[in-house]
């Protein structure tokens, strides 16, 4: 099969080639899926499953890539819940092998049906941006209907996820990005805007959750706008910063198939929107991959035409 494979951490993205792989067999409680299409964070250079096994031992040459969609094309020993021949997306496990190739074996539990009727480049869009987003506002965040959100990032592929999906619950949501974000933080449902490069988070009053995609300095002046009770939620890695009468949460993504199923329900009746940057085909995938300019959505790459 067709994969694209990283071998050099310090060459980052451009160090990718594309090349060809063995076919993953099934193990036991494994799907292969043909994958159709695949998301892409350009942070998983820096993450360490991109590089070692659980046993920390290197794992190079490694297929990054870990959001997926596509249809399922062989059952491993003791698989049930998924059939040959179903439309399934979801997210692959952080230390195997990924999903920028033509084949993928992931276990079954980390799947979700994909109805017919979306494409499999929405789905591949949906697993990270959306689970972060779902799981750090209701799961870590305890959001509750009429509280004020603090989206960090309100123009990227997590924060507007957060944003549509606090507003949907009956927050009110701050987004905050460059002055440059402005027009598509509030096109995404944003009640209003903070340019974090004139340092206007000072003027920001008491909020009662902080999803925070950016960590350092930013972090540190956020943590002291919660309110009393509120909640700091962080996906940057270790939170520095506390508020004073509140908690601080950081956490990593899992896959759960009934999360997926609902935020997938949501793109399908029109309540939540994707926010999809660059779409290339595989073989244009590794420029797609290295952007020269900034990009603020998510960048899905069409393995099948």
């Amino acid at each position: 099969m067709k994969a694209i494979v990283v071998t050099d951490q310090a060459a980052g993205t451009a160090g990718m080639t594309l090349t060809e792989r063995p076919e993953p067999p099934a193990a036991i409680n494994d799907v292969i899926v043909q994958i159709h299409a695949s998301g892409f964070v350009p942070t998983e250079m820096e993450w360490p499953s991109t590089w070692i096994d659980r046993a920390g031992r290197d794992k190079t040459p490694s297929i990054p890539g870990h959001e997926l969609a596509g249809v399922v094309t062989a059952l491993g020993y003791g698989t049930t819940g998924l059939s040959v021949g179903q439309r399934v997306f979801g997210l692959a496990d952080w230390h195997r092998d990924g999903t920028l190739a033509e084949y993928v074996a992931i276990e079954a539990r980390n799947l979700a049906p994909l109805p017919g009727d979306v494409d499999f480049t929405v789905g591949a869009s949906l697993p990270i941006s959306g689970l972060t987003a779902w799981q750090g506002l209701f799961q870590h965040g305890r959001l509750q209907a009429g509280q004020t959100v603090l989206a960090h990032g309100a123009a990227g592929a997590v924060g507007t996820m957060v944003t549509q999906l606090a507003r949907e619950a009956g927050a009110y949501v701050i987004g905050t990005g460059r002055a440059a974000d402005r027009e598509k933080a509030l096109d995404f449902g944003a009640h209003e805007f903070v340019d974090l490069d004139n340092d206007a988070l000072k003027d920001v009053g008491g909020v009662d959750l902080v999803f925070d995609v950016i960590g350092g300095d930013v972090q540190k002046r956020s943590a002291a706008l919660i309110k009393a009770g509120g909640t700091l939620v962080s996906i940057v890695g270790p939170v520095e910063a506390r508020p004073t009468d509140g908690l601080a949460v950081d956490f990593v993504v899992e896959a759960d198939r009934a999360e997926l199923g609902e935020i997938v329900q949501r793109v399908r009746d029109g309540r939540l929107r994707t926010n999809i940057g660059d779409v290339a085909n595989f073989d244009d995938a590794i420029g797609a991959l290295n952007p020269t300019t900034r990009r603020s959505g998510k960048t899905v790459i069409r393995v099948r035409p």
